[in-house]
């Protein structure tokens, strides 16, 4: 498995934390992002920062899945990232409109990266938590990656069983861990 260079995920945090715009901090966590799911075998980054032709809604990531046993075999061709680099929890309402988009292109699973989290209690279900629970009933898996999540990953395995853990821990809880 391709391993993570650590300094290059440190220089990708370090980039999004201290940007000196929120476009500068917005790109380099969407860089890091691709930098991390580009070492997993079977993806390839095909959409960034694509509007829909309404132009009414922005996709910050579009991945494709050739699903070898040692990547996501487990996962949709199609894998749509939100990132949202917010200094503190995201909310309710930017969950839900990443949540619209994926139900609007009938796709089932998608990967919100806020480096802090999401608000609310996941064994509550308050706040965006009862958001990732709602889609969950509904058919959607919504998994949250965070700045700490990510400091994790050494290589590509680490990732894919980070999301394993994380939709495992879905299914049993209902909502995130």
């Amino acid at each position: 498995m391709p391993t993570i260079v650590q300094s290059t995920l440190q220089s990708y945090i370090d980039a999004a934390r201290n940007g000196t715009t929120t476009t500068e901090r917005g790109c380099a966590l969407e860089d890091l992002i691709c930098y991390l799911f580009r070492q997993v075998p079977g993806i390839s980054i095909r959409r960034r920062d694509q509007k829909n032709v309404f132009l009414t809604e922005e996709i910050d990531i579009a991945l494709w899945n050739d699903g070898p046993p040692d990547g996501f075999f487990f996962l949709p061709n199609i894998i749509l990232v939100e990132c949202k680099n917010w200094c503190g929890r995201v909310g309710s309402s930017e969950l839900s409109w990443f949540d619209t988009k994926l139900r609007s292109r009938g796709l089932n699973f998608g990967i919100f990266v806020a480096p802090q989290g999401i608000t609310g209690e996941s064994q509550e279900l308050t706040a965006a938590h009862s958001i990732v629970a709602s889609a969950l009933r509904e058919g959607r898996r919504l998994v949250v990656v965070t700045t700490d999540d990510l400091l994790t990953i050494t290589d590509s395995a680490k990732l894919v069983l980070l999301l394993k853990e994380k939709l495992c821990d879905l299914a049993v809880m209902g909502t995130l861990g």
